[in-house]
């Protein structure tokens, strides 16, 4: 898909605000009718710009109350282990996201539990099912921000 113009940047920027939106809403929103609206959504989603739509939670209110930042280097760089480390955090539905890191981490891994014996239960888990030179753990008291919502452009220069 080539660049996206005002219209769709305004589509994106509506559907990440709230996806719940009737279409009739979101193309009253952005100055479209609703058919056009729709088809740029069809498009959007075609494209891979929007890749689902989901509902965010509350994490304290469903009882992860513990938010870690845990650091991890590997021990080797290897494809097998790669591969491996791969399929111990695809396998912990606790490990919300995963970043492969430049610099002095080779990992970072974003973690939600309900409470310390639980991270550590997690942290048994990951360091039973794969070779970790390093690890790192950052407890997290306060979260002061939170958005799924990228800052898309939606002025018209």
């Amino acid at each position: 898909m080539a660049e996206l113009d005002l219209i769709d940047r305004k589509i994106v920027s509506e559907l990440m605000r709230d996806a719940t939106q009737p279409v009739a809403q979101i193309a009253d929103r952005v100055g479209l009718s609703q058919t056009p609206c729709w088809k740029r959504i069809q498009k959007l989603e075609a494209a891979g710009v929007l890749i689902r739509r989901v509902a965010i939670a509350d994490p304290g209110k469903l009882g992860f109350d513990l938010t870690v930042f845990v650091e991890i280097e590997a021990p080797d760089h290897s494809a097998e282990w790669r591969d491996s480390f791969a399929k111990a955090v695809a396998s912990i539905p606790e490990v919300m996201e995963v970043y492969r890191m430049a610099g002095e981490m080779d990992y970072l891994l974003r973690v939600s539990v309900p409470d310390m014996p639980a991270y550590d239960l997690l942290y048994r888990k990951l360091t039973d099912a794969v070779a970790i030179k390093n690890v790192t753990s950052h407890f997290s008291m306060e979260r002061m921000k939170f958005t799924t919502a990228y800052p898309v452009d939606t002025r018209n220069w």
